[in-house]
């Protein structure tokens, strides 16, 4: 079935990425009421608002947005998403209902964005093969790259889920500790121990994140064919990242300190619907694999992600090579009985494509600081400086030709806050 054009009084132009293909989610505020945060849908280069027009046209569902938050909604579950969607569609493309919510539709520019869920918990993935092999060469070049285990499961951290911020809010340098320069490898010695401060090595990765509306019990197992029951959306993540104190702390466990101090996402949550005509099957399948992760419901996800630093471009990494789809990420993730809860998000780890300008992260880009970055503005860049921004865009293919927006996750690098000389 095509998609319904806009009705011609809202001025979308043809080829908007938040046109009535995609209809992503969101929490704001304006002038008019700065105390009160409603539900938004991104409708071209305006915002509708969707908590005052349920209370008109959907008053069974206004309290699902009531609270400005999308947790209710998202806890509602599929048969409440597909209708809504269909309302907006059909609010947004007939003229019977320009008169109850022209007056809802707020420019883009006037509004501010808030987080869009209460974040419950937070898990980063690995699922790039080609991330996962560079730092093997970058870390181990005289060994293989990938470790025996990555091929046969979706390798994965837990997260902190109360650092999760939404895009445009500063990102504060952190302090920990780590090795001096020159210092080898995390698991030998040092004469004099490890530095303390702030870290010299910071990082981004552009990622995908997945936001989990219904919840299970634990004990459950949710398998992959069951991923769109569950997953209400997806949106852009950069998991920032302190190389230096992650390869001190990460031997021999994991990502801690390294990684909790920030991770940003887009203020939009795009709804699974807006994204079926990107999916396609996962490179993971051409492995053989246990039962649970055989089944990938062909949740690979063709996807083009762009970075730029401080408005240069200087990566494009595409999603499409993917090893693991979020649909076997979510299946590994609950196949130990782990409980989901609504907000829960997980994200598929640093997105990189084979080529050199495809890299997701800076530590490939620079290739740990022996190459620097050089930008069209006659700088470099081995880590991120105090003062850098980095955004991350992305789109996917829609129906009738259109594409699919996520709008942007972007942050700015504050410097560290370290206390004043003699202070505790």
């Amino acid at each position: 079935m095509a998609l319904p054009k806009a009705g011609h009084w809202l001025g979308i132009p043809d080829g908007h990425p938040f046109g009535l293909q995609t209809l992503p989610y969101g929490s704001f505020s304006d002038s008019r009421h700065p105390a009160r945060r409603r539900v938004g849908v991104a409708v071209g280069d305006r915002v509708l608002d969707l908590t005052t027009a349920a209370e008109r046209l959907l008053p069974g569902r206004a309290a699902d947005f009531s609270s400005g938050s999308l947790d209710v909604f998202m806890a509602a579950g599929h048969s409440a998403w597909t209708q809504v969607r269909a309302d907006l569609v059909a609010w947004l493309s007939r003229e019977q209902f320009r008169g109850a919510i022209e007056d809802l539709l707020v420019p883009a520019t006037s509004v501010v964005m808030h987080l869009p869920f209460a974040v419950a918990d937070y898990v980063d993935f690995y699922a790039s093969e080609q991330h996962a092999t560079n730092v093997g060469k970058i870390f181990r070049p005289d060994a293989e790259p990938l470790m025996p285990n990555w091929r046969h499961l979706p390798v994965g951290y837990h997260g902190r889920a109360g650092t999760v911020v939404v895009s445009g809010t500063p990102i504060r340098r952190p302090c920990g500790q780590f090795r001096p320069p020159g210092g080898s490898g995390g698991s030998s010695p040092l004469a004099d121990g490890p530095l303390f401060g702030a870290s010299r090595r910071l990082d981004f990765e552009a990622e995908l994140g997945f936001v989990v509306g219904v919840d299970s019990v634990i004990g459950e197992r949710v398998p992959a064919s069951r991923f769109a029951e569950h997953i209400f959306g997806a949106c852009l993540v950069n998991d920032w990242s302190a190389r230096d104190i992650q390869g001190w702390e990460s031997a021999p466990l994991g990502p801690f300190l390294g990684k909790s101090f920030g991770t940003t996402i887009s203020p939009w949550i795009v709804p699974l619907a807006a994204l079926e005509h990107a999916r396609m099957r996962p490179p993971s399948l051409g492995t053989a694999l246990a039962d649970y992760l055989a089944d990938s419901g062909d949740w690979g996800l063709d996807i083009d992600v762009a970075v730029t630093i401080n408005g240069h471009l200087v990566s494009r990494p595409p999603y499409s090579t993917m090893h693991w789809s979020p649909a076997q990420m979510l299946a590994h993730m609950t196949v130990n009985g782990a409980r989901l809860r609504t907000g829960d998000l997980f994200a598929s780890g640093t997105i990189s494509g084979p080529q050199p300008d495809q890299y997701g992260s800076l530590i490939e880009l620079a290739w740990a600081g022996r190459k620097p970055l050089s930008l069209p503005d006659g700088t470099s860049r081995s880590w991120l400086e105090d003062g850098d921004e980095v955004v991350i865009t992305a789109s996917a293919a829609g129906p009738d030709g259109t594409r699919v927006g996520f709008g942007d996750a972007h942050g700015q690098v504050l410097p560290a806050w370290l206390p004043e000389p003699g202070l505790p």
